[in-house]
């Protein structure tokens, strides 16, 4: 192996190695996040400051402070009107790691990337890819504020529709940093039929829609009622007069708790169907050996995903069934996106093959 080539293969495991931390980091963020859902915490800093907000308060007078805060808003008044000192710091404390993941998840993106940049590390596709998942997770501090604001003045929670896509946009950075690993990586060509590659696309689609629906279904709490299956509200289908009960009929789609849990239940019978479908064409097609334990891991785990989902709402939505629910949710993704690429990406992207130093360097 020449001098440049055991430096491109150094570079490619660095940055492999900081894109998997990221992956890994947001993947907790996102179930810390759902565990501040699930404790009501989500309000508890009723303040947006970037940088100062890093530090917790330090003292009684600034807990007190914030706990004076807190007490300004409907959430307070209206469900925990009495709470003591010692309750409200449960649930800061809650919300306060949660925006202190995106914190350090915002340097621990930038600083590397910046680095890279610098030492001409990346090829000009993996810098425009690198640049918009940046971007993407810029805005997605903006969303997160935008979802907490919605709960300050008139409700006692944050808007379901903000909280559906607060939660998109987090695991669309992290299926684009899945997908760039990929590419990455060396692998063969996969031979795939047409059917193959529009059922694992069509599979991703209807996770990241069973994604936003189970976003919806707990912002609206609605995992709490209608706790019974495969029945729901008496029936395998409810009544049209009660899942179209709201006018316009639309908003029943979005703000009708029967409705929001009867579209979720519908969409995972639906993506498990299609999971194992495609699982089962892989084998018969007779597609590449990944291809087909990719299909065959993906339909098991989103068979795993379907029976915490009957679990936790049975039980009502305890912490550790929702989380593991959650966290069986990002694995779905991870692979979904794994067999998209798989079956339909090019060839891996590589980075420059020179990289004898810093750009600003000559010769």
């Amino acid at each position: 192996m020449t001098g440049s080539s055991a430096h491109q293969a150094r570079n490619d495991r660095l940055v492999r190695g900081w894109l998997i931390s990221i992956a890994v980091l947001i993947a907790i963020m996102v179930l810390v996040g759902g565990a501040t859902r699930l404790t009501e915490s989500g309000l508890s800093i009723v303040e947006w400051k970037p940088v100062t907000g890093a530090l917790p308060p330090l003292n009684e007078q600034q807990w007190t402070q914030a706990f004076d805060a807190y007490k300004t808003i409907p959430q307070y008044r209206q469900l925990n009107d009495g709470m003591s000192l010692d309750e409200f710091k449960t649930i800061f404390w809650w919300e306060w790691s949660h925006r202190l993941l995106g914190r350090a998840i915002g340097m621990a993106y930038l600083l590397p990337f910046l680095w890279f940049l610098w030492r001409g590390a990346l090829g000009a596709e993996l810098r425009r890819r690198l640049w918009l998942i940046f971007g993407l997770g810029a805005l997605q501090g903006v969303v997160g504020w935008w979802m907490v604001a919605s709960g300050l003045s008139q409700r006692v929670e944050v808007s379901q529709y903000r909280l559906a896509t607060h939660l998109v946009l987090a695991l669309l950075i992290f299926a684009g940093i899945v997908w760039t690993l990929r590419r990455m990586g060396e692998r063969a060509s996969q031979a795939a039929s047409a059917r193959l590659k529009i059922t694992a696309v069509t599979l991703l689609v209807l996770t990241f829609v069973q994604l936003y629906l189970g976003a919806l279904v707990a912002g609206l709490r609605a995992g709490k009622i209608y706790n019974t299956w495969p029945e729901i509200d008496g029936g395998f289908i409810p009544s049209a007069s009660r899942l179209f009960l709201e006018t316009p009929w639309w908003r029943n789609l979005f703000d009708n708790t029967l409705t929001v849990q009867f579209e979720h239940r519908m969409v995972a019978y639906t993506l498990f169907v299609a999971a194992v479908l495609h699982g089962l064409d892989a084998v018969r097609a007779r597609a590449g050996r990944s291809a087909v334990n990719g299909a065959l891991w993906l339909a098991g785990v989103v068979t795993l995903q379907a029976t915490l989902g009957i679990l936790t709402l049975l039980h009502q939505v305890p912490l550790d069934l929702a989380l593991a629910h959650q966290a069986v949710a990002i694995a779905v993704l991870t692979l979904a996106v794994f067999q998209v690429e798989r079956l339909t990406g090019r060839q891996r992207e590589q980075t420059p093959r020179a990289m004898v130093g810093p750009v600003t360097q000559t010769g």
